[in-house]
């Protein structure tokens, strides 16, 4: 009798302390900020721009990282990126705090320029053109439907930026976000050689990407599937459902690259799982 009810007991405090374990582990996963590394070779890539960094930073949705995010900004700078590029949700529609997201922008731009492309979030936000002129008055290059050249030791490739589709399409019952996007990089493209590098929030549509060209693609919004499972990878995504096939890392298709960020914060969904927090350093190297 005694020993049972000494397993019993010892059950218990193995159950307990296994849960605790398990929600600081949670706890830690949510806020330990990390950086990965992918490096990108291919003739296309200009010798000028061999070793070229890009430090992508996509779906904050006003989290901060230390006081006044000054570790990711410091995770930032230790990294010595050439340029700083931000794919969207950097607020978060739900609970906007301005301040915040200009703080962080007047203080990256320090380091490196700063390129931005709007996400979901935005297109939701009331204060977008508050947000805009805010960032544009940091020195942040807001790249709506834009392109611009990129010169680097004497060589150029063209950089472009996509304005999440919400702002121009609602709801996407007709399917017709693929064909707004394919004809505005048409656009952006039209009369543009070279090597192209393309800062758009959704990564769902990278077989339009592809079907346009592109060379390179930064892209976020899937928050790493939220839920990451061994052998099995993201839980869910927006615009994607579950299981989703674009959730974090580096995706290939021909001559088109695509590298997903997990993001830094949160939304609608407030938890990750075995999904830390992930700034994204892109190198390029010319073959």
């Amino acid at each position: 009798m005694k020993k049972s009810h000494f397993k019993t007991h010892l059950l218990f405090y193995v159950l307990i302390t296994m849960l605790l374990a398990l929600i600081v582990w949670t706890i830690w996963g949510n806020t330990a900020l990390m950086a990965n590394s992918i490096t990108l070779s291919g003739n296309q890539i200009p010798s000028e721009f061999s070793g070229f960094r890009i430090a992508q930073v996509s779906d904050l949705h006003n989290a901060e990282f230390g006081e006044k995010n000054s570790l990711l900004l410091n995770r930032l700078s230790e990294n010595k990126p050439d340029i700083i590029a931000i794919t969207g949700d950097l607020v978060d529609a739900q609970h906007t705090n301005i301040d915040v997201a200009l703080s962080f922008a007047e203080k990256a731009v320090q380091i490196a320029p700063v390129y931005y492309v709007t996400g979901n979030h935005e297109a939701s936000l009331s204060q977008y053109s508050e947000l805009k002129t805010g960032l544009e008055a940091a020195g942040v290059i807001v790249l709506d439907d834009k392109a611009i050249q990129l010169e680097h030791n004497g060589g150029i490739v063209t950089l472009m930026g996509l304005s999440d589709p919400n702002f121009t399409i609602k709801s996407n019952i007709f399917d017709e976000v693929p064909a707004m996007i394919s004809t505005k990089l048409n656009d952006l493209t039209e009369d543009k050689a070279g090597y192209t590098i393309l800062l758009s929030h959704r990564p769902e549509l990278f077989d339009t990407y592809v079907s346009c060209g592109v060379d390179l693609v930064l892209s976020g919004h899937a928050h790493g599937g939220q839920f990451r499972l061994p052998l099995i990878g993201g839980l869910v995504a927006p615009n994607q459902g579950f299981f989703p096939k674009y959730d974090a890392g580096l995706y290939s298709d021909g001559g088109t690259n695509m590298v997903v960020s997990r993001g830094l914060g949160n939304s609608i969904i407030p938890l990750r799982f075995n999904n830390r927090p992930e700034i994204v350093l892109v190198e390029l190297t010319a073959d």
